[in-house]
């Protein structure tokens, strides 16, 4: 009898230590790994297909998703693409990223990936000098189509204040601002000095610099469609992006390149 209760007293210890053990596992592990699809675009090093593991935000998205046990799947498109895509019913694709936050009901944006410095590219003899945004009114401004820049930037453009000439890539504003077609370009500090560094542009470096002062730090964020589905892996990627040290993994894989 003693023998026999001692027994059902370990199973009893036992078998709450392995309920205790498959909760927990439970919570930290879904019961099936779903795969994410988000849509981006070649804007190295945050995010390209020939660069190492995606790029930055990738590598970053990737972890935080792994962190709640699921997969992410990226396809990239030119920019314009990449939001559209993202907006039809049928493509699967619950996002878009990185971008900056901005007013929309399309979308809803997750917790911050990282930052962005955004400033503006000038020819090194030809320094633009500006203390208020205003003063850059004077200049006319290479600028990406359809990217947001910073929001009172962008409104005076689109009131006609702020002369801009619209371009397809980064790479153009670069090549645009060392031949003097504009006189300067609205690009982010880590975009330039990894383009700047390519061999076919890095000929054009001596005559290129960073003006000294930035328009805005940016955060970066995925835009996720603001739908039931998209607001769920929001969530999902919002708690995994907690779990993983953000600022750690960006600084490793710029130190990389």
């Amino acid at each position: 009898m003693v023998r026999e209760t001692l027994l059902n007293l370990s199973w009893g210890r036992n078998g709450l230590f392995v309920l205790l053990l498959i909760s927990c596992t439970l919570v930290f592990f879904p019961l099936r790994a779903d795969t994410l699809k988000l849509s981006s675009l070649n804007w190295p090093p945050y995010s390209g297909p020939t660069l190492k593991d995606g790029g930055a935000c990738v590598v970053v998205a990737r972890a935080a998703l792994n962190a709640m046990g699921h997969e992410l799947q990226v396809d990239y498109f030119p920019w314009s693409r990449t939001v559209r895509v993202v907006s039809r019913d049928d493509s699967g694709y619950q996002g878009y990223f990185p971008e900056y936050h901005h007013p929309t009901d399309k979308f809803v944006f997750s917790d911050s990936m990282g930052e962005s410095p955004l400033g503006i590219l000038e020819q090194s003899r030809h320094p633009i000098t500006w203390s208020r945004l205003q003063d850059l009114n004077a200049y006319t401004l290479g600028v990406v189509r359809d990217y947001v820049n910073t929001q009172a930037l962008d409104e005076m453009i689109a009131l006609g204040t702020q002369p801009v000439e619209l371009v397809s890539s980064d790479e153009h504003n670069i090549r645009k601002v060392a031949t003097g077609r504009v006189q300067g370009a609205v690009m982010d500090l880590y975009v330039y000095l990894y383009l700047v560094e390519q061999p076919h542009l890095s000929e054009l470096k001596t005559r290129l610099q960073f003006n000294k002062q930035l328009l805005e730090s940016k955060r970066l964020y995925i835009a996720f469609r603001n739908t039931p589905e998209g607001r769920r892996w929001r969530e999902i990627y919002n708690a995994g992006l907690a779990r993983i040290q953000v600022e750690q993994i960006l600084e490793v894989y710029l130190q990389s390149l």
